[in-house]
């Protein structure tokens, strides 16, 4: 698929089976397996006209929401429109997922898991382009496009979906009982995906519906196309071919906040899947739990790469590139780096290569990793901060033109490295301390001692952590590893030598613990944290006296 195509993927011509108007696309609201339409529209602007000029696109938004223009007269610019739904849209939603819940859950695992997961990635691969284009042209650069669909491949991909049928019921043969271990759905699942990732994030929300669940899935405004073609364009036909009740699935737009209450206040909501900030999302939690309905957290992330002496540092440089994906704004990029001091100066130089060869550009280009950051002003004060504190700033700190020239109203921020020397004054740096969502990379270098101190201090450090997605560790010596890796509890994932953002299959691609969990943190399968545990026994007819005294009464027929 050549860039020329993905510039503009829908106004070149591409299909996409949502209602045509022109030359626009539209979605409606998908409830209950039917199309509900609105008088409210959100527009989707093609992201390259953004670049070109920000001030004129968002204008041209807002009078089109508010009804000021035609869509008859709209621009080039505006490739789409997904209805927002209103609130009574929004409760027909969650009442369709409770009622198609019923018979969902009776379904078999193998055709809730197996024949929905096959089908799934199935349409995942014969759609993977047009989903590439629909995330460039949402603003995501095209290789982290092609990340997303990696990551939605490995969510499906049969390993996987082995691993959640395995986990949801193992059965056990006790005299003449049958004993099952199962999990039973836990009802209807709400997902609030993020911003930055609303369609992956809303695609991994599907393996909720593998339980045996309903689900509800709010397409942001800021970018709902993207949602909106994945729910209605992959996964409910998938779920039409396997027979799935309809309501099992809906898609509704709207504003968080209203959207979030309503879901509070239903009584038929069980789970809500929140993203966003570790402060909001805590607050969402306390809530959830006062009105009874289950959190299931993914917030901020402050994920640590550790680097130890024998580590090699051309692959380890090539890794820590990875937090200036997106600019830095994903959860799960490498946020900061311990470094053993003996290998800091030749990491430093061959990261500071590495980085030299990133820049900003239209997210079509292949080899862009930025995306605007059109806030900077955390940015600069989080700069400041770790000057302030002893930091040196290796290279970048500038924000930048879409050319790469420094401009200090650029929408773009250069990758920024800066060394914090010694791990005691660290915790002190905000850049450390906390997710910074922007480009800007702490290298923390350990301070000279024997070895097995300074492992034990890189162990607490990052066990200290107040957050915990991913940590990743880079080292030969098979004791230091097997060390870490025993002793690191906190985070939901932890690799060794590896990609810090890859995916895996059976491992999860989120979750985890403090600040990025929420109290109830750990490695997020979806299809796990919306059912709960439940044992079963099955018997042919058992009598009661004997099945309450059974083994007590084999005790003592064993006694001498």
């Amino acid at each position: 698929m050549g860039s020329a195509q993905l510039a503009h993927p829908l106004s070149q011509g591409r299909s996409f089976p949502s209602e045509r108007t022109g030359s626009m696309y539209t979605y409606h609201s998908y409830v209950g397996g039917r199309q509900v339409e609105s008088e409210e529209w959100v527009y989707v602007l093609d992201a390259d006209c953004l670049l070109e000029d920000v001030f004129s696109s968002l204008t041209l938004k807002r009078k089109l929401e508010k009804g000021r223009i035609s869509p008859d007269d709209r621009s080039a610019a505006v490739v789409g429109r997904v209805a927002k739904a209103d609130s009574d849209t929004v409760e027909m939603a969650v009442d369709a997922a409770s009622q198609a819940t019923v018979a969902w859950s009776t379904f078999p695992l193998e055709t809730r898991i197996e024949e929905l997961g096959r089908l799934l990635r199935t349409r995942i691969m014969e759609r993977a382009e047009e989903i590439v284009a629909v995330l460039v042209l949402e603003g995501h650069p095209l290789a982290l496009a092609q990340w997303q669909v990696s990551g939605m491949l490995e969510v499906f991909s049969p390993e996987t979906l082995g691993f959640y049928k395995s986990q949801m019921c193992q059965e056990f043969q006790s005299g003449a009982r049958r004993l099952l271990v199962r999990r039973q759905p836990d009802g209807v699942v709400c997902l609030n995906p993020p911003q930055n990732a609303p369609l992956s994030s809303a695609l991994l929300g599907v393996a909720s519906v593998m339980g045996g669940n309903g689900l509800v899935v709010r397409a942001p405004r800021s970018a709902p196309l993207g949602v909106m073609y994945a729910m209605q364009e992959i996964v409910a036909p998938a779920l039409e071919e396997i027979g799935a009740p309809a309501g099992v699935l809906n898609v509704v737009c709207g504003n968080p906040a209203p959207m979030l209450n309503s879901w509070l206040r239903h009584p038929a909501v069980d789970d809500i899947f929140y993203f966003g900030s570790s402060e909001g999302g805590l607050k969402f939690e306390a809530r959830c739990v006062a009105e009874r309905k289950k959190p299931i957290l993914e917030l901020a992330g402050n994920d640590t790469v550790t680097v130890w002496k024998d580590a090699d540092v051309g692959l380890v440089a090539e890794a820590l590139t990875e937090s200036f994906y997106g600019s830095g704004q994903l959860c799960m990029v490498p946020n900061q780096v311990l470094v053993h001091p003996d290998v800091f100066e030749p990491l430093l130089e061959s990261l500071l290569r590495e980085v030299g060869r990133i820049r900003p550009g239209h997210p079509w280009e292949p080899d862009v990793l930025l995306t605007p950051v059109l806030r900077n002003e955390k940015f600069f004060r989080c700069l400041e901060d770790a000057r302030a504190k002893g930091a040196e700033v290796a290279c970048g700190g500038h924000a930048i033109r879409l050319d790469g020239t420094p401009d200090p109203t650029g929408i773009f921020l250069e990758p920024t490295v800066v060394i914090v020397r010694g791990l005691d004054r660290a915790r002190q740096v905000d850049a450390v301390r906390h997710e910074t969502f922007f480009p800007l990379l702490p290298l923390v270098v350990g301070d000279q001692a024997a070895d097995a101190e300074l492992l034990d201090s890189f162990i607490g450090f990052v066990n200290s952590n107040e957050y915990g997605l991913r940590n990743s560790l880079w080292a030969q010596d098979p004791d230091v590893i097997e060390r870490f890796t025993a002793r690191t509890t906190t985070g939901g994932l932890l690799k060794v030598n590896d990609s810090h953002i890859g995916f895996l299959p059976y491992l999860p691609t989120h979750g985890g613990t403090g600040l990025t969990g929420g109290s109830f943190g750990e490695a997020n399968y979806p299809i796990l944290r919306t059912s709960h545990i439940q044992g079963v026994s099955i018997s042919p007819g058992s009598r009661p006296r004997n099945a309450v005294f059974g083994a007590w009464q084999e005790l003592v027929n064993q006694r001498p």
